[in-house]
């Protein structure tokens, strides 16, 4: 397990430095919050829509997909999402945008910079098939559950106008079109003209640093104080809760030991950064957000190798 732990601090290194750079930059140059809601809204409608693009148009050469790998690891996304709005409500009060971004950051994890490397040093390469399809399905159904749950909060009622609200901001939400985009490009059986792939990639590479990047700016605008109790919740149900119930759905499910390791390995990963793009985007939870992930991958170093340990 020290290996393992080792292994997961090297990895995460990186990026408190992309975040660091964010921080100090912010602070030295003294830049005004104008700085920061820019640079958020560039990731969120260029780079990270180029990302979620080429992944999705990838999307037919993955392995066949085993349902029951599915169901265990989204359907503990959906239970513990729930959960985690249930609890904001009872717990902080939090209205419906924010607890949306609450249940998300219990539930999105770390795992395109962290969760392919560890799988292959930790499981070998044999669980990789598993772990890219759980990468691959995860940007479709986490940031359309999330934009479907913030556009319900924002617009959803019992009536036709309501639901038109809703979908019309679900439809046009860049993340969702993006996805979309990509699964139809997929399909089409088209190939993309070099004059456009390369810039697309190029995007699609800068889209995760800038994002570290983004989250260094925003805690230096808005700090950790302020959101520490609710980011302490978050990294909670992210690193226990969500690990936990995904084993025991795969238990149910009879799921084979190695996908079982290699789905609760995924769900012990920190919070993803890409969840403080949301907070950002939606303006709420910026501070607890950034607590959250901030938190979630120190004690990942202990807590995901453990995750592992016990799981086989």
């Amino acid at each position: 397990m020290l290996s393992e732990n080792l292994h997961l601090i090297l990895l995460s290194a990186p990026l408190f430095l992309l975040i660091l750079l964010g921080y100090v930059v912010t602070k030295l140059r003294k830049w005004p919050p104008s700085a920061s809601d820019f640079m958020s809204e560039f990731v969120f409608y260029v780079p990270l829509p180029a990302l979620l693009f080429t992944t999705m148009s990838r999307f037919s050469s993955l392995p066949p997909v085993d349902m029951r790998l599915l169901i265990a690891f989204f359907g503990s996304c959906i239970i513990v999402f729930v959960i985690g709005r249930l609890v904001s409500w009872k717990m902080f009060g939090l209205d419906g945008v924010s607890q949306s971004v609450f249940g998300v950051g219990c539930i999105f994890s770390n795992n395109v910079f962290l969760g392919i490397p560890l799988a292959k040093a930790t499981l070998g390469d044999a669980s990789l098939p598993a772990v890219s399809l759980v990468v691959a399905f995860n940007a479709l159904i986490l940031w359309t559950l999330v934009t479907v749950s913030v556009e319900w909060s924002l617009h959803g009622s019992l009536s036709v106008k309501g639901f038109a609200k809703m979908a019309r901001g679900v439809l046009t939400n860049p993340i969702v079109v993006s996805i979309a985009a990509g699964l139809a490009f997929d399909t089409s059986g088209l190939v993309m003209p070099e004059v456009l792939d390369i810039p697309i990639k190029m995007l699609a590479q800068s889209a995760s640093p800038m994002a570290l990047v983004v989250l260094g700016m925003g805690l230096a605008r808005f700090g950790l104080g302020s959101g520490w109790r609710e980011g302490s919740v978050v990294a909670i149900f992210k690193l226990a809760v969500q690990p936990l119930v995904v084993w025991g759905l795969a238990r149910l499910l009879g799921l084979p030991p190695l996908e079982t390791q290699s789905i609760v390995m995924l769900a012990s990963i920190a919070v993803g950064f890409n969840v403080f793009l949301m907070a950002n985007q939606f303006g709420k939870m910026q501070s607890a957000t950034a607590s959250g992930i901030v938190l979630s991958t120190l004690f990942a170093a202990v807590t995901t190798p453990l995750a592992i340990a016990l799981s086989h």
